[in-house]
Formats: structure tokens, sequence, C-alpha cells
């Protein structure tokens, strides 16, 4: 089972840059995408009969924005954490027989940390979220988490800590969610592996030095470690400032473990 996660910072403007060149080549199982930033009716994507597609709008137009393409037909569809509490489209949840997939844009703090308390709140009420799921069936989690957890997940970590992505409060927050029994999937297979990021400054040379973060993840329920046949990400994908993360699972988690 092959999974995708890109934040492509603007669907639109990413089929322009060659989307829809790279989602074919992948043929991906599942793929999730987030910052869609767009309204219902304003972009067509025509995969034929292979994929069906579930998107989370946010109410506010050009912002955030989540959106699925799935071969397999899920059980149900969740948009959002509480059906009528995410003005956002932050976060798509699809039911399988044998796990739940949750596809989240997590919000940013800002620059100048003026979403910082937000944040901690919506970490707190994400958290239980996945903790209620995983009591049902395994989870697995891609997205955007806005946060890079350990200084191996940044080049320069000593003059970016406190800032946005970078605090020691939503690391903290990683690590509460991990340790609530979720794996992040590419450091359960690369712990050490460093200078892999998935984000990077349009500051001018800012990608081709690779000074860069990672904070897009695949996380998944700790019970799932067994069945993770590789995790990796895609860093010569241009198109966005992100580029996508890539998961492959056992086919066995389809129907169950």
């Amino acid at each position: 089972m092959k999974l995708a996660s890109w934040n492509v910072n603007g669907l639109r403007a990413a089929v322009n840059k060659g989307f829809g060149e790279y989602f074919e080549a992948l043929d991906a199982d599942l793929f999730c995408v987030q910052e869609t930033k767009l309204q219902e009716g304003q972009l067509s994507l025509d995969h034929g009969e292979r994929y069906t597609q579930y998107w989370n709008y946010a109410k506010q137009k050009g912002y955030s924005g989540t959106a699925v393409f799935t071969k397999r037909k899920p059980l149900s569809v969740r948009y959002g954490i509480e059906e009528d509490a995410e003005e956002e489209g932050r976060i798509l949840t699809l039911e399988f027989e044998g796990f739940y997939l949750v596809n989240v844009y997590t919000p940013n703090a800002r620059r100048d940390l003026s979403r910082l308390e937000m944040r901690m709140t919506w970490e707190d009420r994400f958290r239980r979220y996945l903790t209620e799921l995983d009591a049902v069936k395994p989870v697995v989690v891609c997205g955007d988490l806005n946060v890079a957890h350990e200084e191996i997940d940044l080049k320069n970590p000593k003059p970016n800590r406190g800032n946005a992505g970078f605090t020691d409060e939503e690391r903290a927050k990683m690590s509460e969610l991990l340790e609530a029994g979720f794996i992040d999937t590419f450091r359960h297979l690369y712990p050490d592996r460093a200078d892999v990021y998935s984000w990077w400054s349009y500051m001018p040379g800012v990608r081709a030095r690779n000074v860069g973060w990672r904070i897009d993840y695949f996380l998944a329920s700790a019970r799932l470690a067994p069945f993770v046949r590789e995790a990796s990400i895609d860093c010569a994908v241009m198109g966005s400032d992100h580029c996508p993360v890539l998961l492959e699972l056992d086919d066995a988690v389809w129907d169950g473990i």
C-alpha cells in the first residue's frame, strides 16, 4: 500500500507546476493534499474511475484546505474533529476496514507567535481525537504538522529555537502525541538520518543549499510499526515550498492486523 502526502501551497498553482504528472507517475493508493487554498468548483481534477476525491474547504477564500484521493472507497468520511467546529478545512478522516487515515494541516503559530496559545489548545484536541480513534482501530496520520520535532529535523536548530515551528511548546506537544501511542514512521526507520527536509523558505538559494525543515510527517499507531515497509521524503520534487512525503505499508493493513 502506497501513501503520499503533500502540502502544495495552492493546488491551482501546483497543477501548473507538474502536480498532475507527479500524481500519475506515483500511482499511490492514497494521496493526501494540504493547503489546497480552494473553494468548491474552483478546480476540477479528473483521474477517471481510479480515484474517489474528498475535499474539506476552508470558509475563508484562498486559505488552508485539505483533500484526499483514494483508490479504495472508505467506509465513512469525517470533516474536522467536530462537524460544525472546524472552519479552516484542516482535517479529513477516512475510515477503512483496517485503519483510519487522518489528513491534517496543523495551524501555524505565526512568526510573532500570536497563534501559539490557540495552537496549544488545538494540539490537545487533536491528540484526544487521535487517541479516541486509535482505541477503535489503528490510525495513520499524515500532513503538514508545522513543527520540527528534534534538532536533527532542521538545518539550523540553535538560531531557530523559539521561532514558530521550533518552540519548546510545539515540540513538547509533538512528544506528547508520540508518547500517546504513535510513531514517526520516518524516524522509526531512520533515527539518525540528517539533512533530509520537507520544507524550505522561498528566500533565494535556500532550497539549493538544502537549508530546510522536516515538518511534514506520516505518523502511525505504534502497533503498525511491524507493517511499515518504507518511509521517505521526495526532496527533488518541486512545485511547492514543501515536497511530498511517502509511506509504504503492508497490504494487510487495509483489512486489519
